[in-house]
């Protein structure tokens, strides 16, 4: 098996997702050539003729629908032999789509592939795809679709975590996007997009008075979702501030074996993905993690930066409690609660910023987790170079 590398990882900043938002005059296609311009600028001809692109997206209806891959592949002016193709694993989309791209390259499929994830939720809300599965009846009731905020509120009555655990991760991650917007070191792979030069999501003026002060938002749901809840009921503890804003964003890594014509950021050590009980929707990323780490044969003390997705305050507040890693090594530049959840995008998005967390510290070991809705979890390791 060949090794892989991850020559380059771009991200555009996230922008809010509405007619105004700081992103939402650009396509999804349009998005995702800004970063492949941004790829061939700083990796030159390695970036110039993938074998592929491979684009997690969620919502593939409206202007992400018609094989977005595709369309940004013409849109982007890839050659017409790279392959193009547009997965959906929820919110480990944008992860999937790199680790698909790890196992092209090591099993001597490709020598070169773009992957990564867009989601412009100001251009295709959540759920506008219709889908037949979230109104199912057909399905026993824990195998029902449920709204991740939902699962996360079942979540954190199930793991007994507290609203003030919630409120200190809200308020962390507040903290450090206010902190890192504009250190270089930390944003040295985020590329402009459009008008928008940073991070358009954060409230920066957000204190720990603030957060006691919101009400859950998210109780009404459960009488919407009464028989996939099985007649559970449970105080509503997320609000507005402990879940991630919705917006629009997109990542990108140039992902490749040993060789081509530029310098190497990090070696993927192992990737791994899991599924999980649709009832314990959000955790699967924990199995994820635990299978990467073995596979790479490291202790979760060996690594030096973690980017752990915050979607929803209850999975991260879990995994600084359970996992007991040391705070200072986990999202560094701050995360989702405060910086936005572009869902396809998501992963990609963290495979970026890790890079730069690693970069900035002069570290050797980084681990990327996303956990998504419904028993979608997945991971990686990366060696810096």
């Amino acid at each position: 098996m060949s090794k892989v590398f991850l020559y380059d990882a771009l991200r555009t900043p996230r922008g809010k997702a509405r007619a105004d938002g700081g992103l939402a005059a650009l396509t999804p296609p349009e998005l995702i050539k800004v970063l492949v311009d941004g790829l061939r600028e700083r990796c030159g001809e390695a970036a110039a003729d993938p074998g592929a692109l491979l684009l997690g997206c969620v919502t593939q209806a409206g202007a992400q629908g018609g094989h977005l891959a595709l369309t940004a592949k013409l849109k982007s002016g890839l050659p017409d032999g790279c392959a193009a193709q547009t997965l959906n694993n929820y919110c480990s989309s944008g992860l999937s789509a790199i680790g698909h791209a790890a196992a092209m390259i090591a099993s001597g499929q490709e020598r070169a592939v773009l992957a990564g994830g867009v989601e412009m939720m100001s251009r295709a809300p959540f759920l506008s795809d219709r889908a037949d599965y979230y109104t199912a009846t057909d399905l026993a009731p824990h195998q029902r679709f449920l709204p991740p905020v939902l699962a996360a509120d079942r979540l954190a009555q199930a793991e007994g975590i507290t609203r003030a655990e919630l409120d200190v991760c809200a308020l962390t991650s507040q903290q450090r996007a206010k902190a890192s917007d504009r250190d270089p070191a930390l944003q040295a792979s985020r590329l402009a997009a459009g008008s928008l030069t940073g991070e358009e999501c954060p409230r920066p003026t957000t204190s720990a008075e603030s957060l006691a002060a919101l009400p859950g938002a998210f109780g009404a749901l459960q009488q919407d979702y009464a028989e996939a809840l099985e007649g559970a009921a449970f105080a509503p503890l997320h609000t507005l501030s402990h879940a991630p804003p919705v917006c629009d964003g997109a990542g990108l890594a140039l992902v490749g074996t040993a060789g081509l014509a530029a310098k190497p950021r990090a070696r993927v050590l192992a990737y791994a993905e899991s599924g999980g009980d649709p009832a314990a929707s959000l955790t699967a990323g924990f199995a994820a993690m635990d299978k990467a780490l073995a596979r790479a044969g490291l202790g979760l003390a060996e690594i030096d930066r973690i980017e752990f997705m915050e979607a929803f305050a209850v999975t991260i507040a879990k995994f600084l409690r359970d996992h007991a890693p040391d705070p200072a090594k986990v999202n560094v530049s701050g995360g989702h609660l405060s910086k936005g959840h572009p869902m396809g995008a998501t992963g990609a998005i963290l495979t970026s910023a890790l890079l730069d967390a690693l970069d900035a510290c002069q570290g050797r070991y980084g681990l990327v987790v996303t956990t998504g809705a419904m028993g979608v979890g997945a991971a990686m390791v990366v060696e810096r170079i």
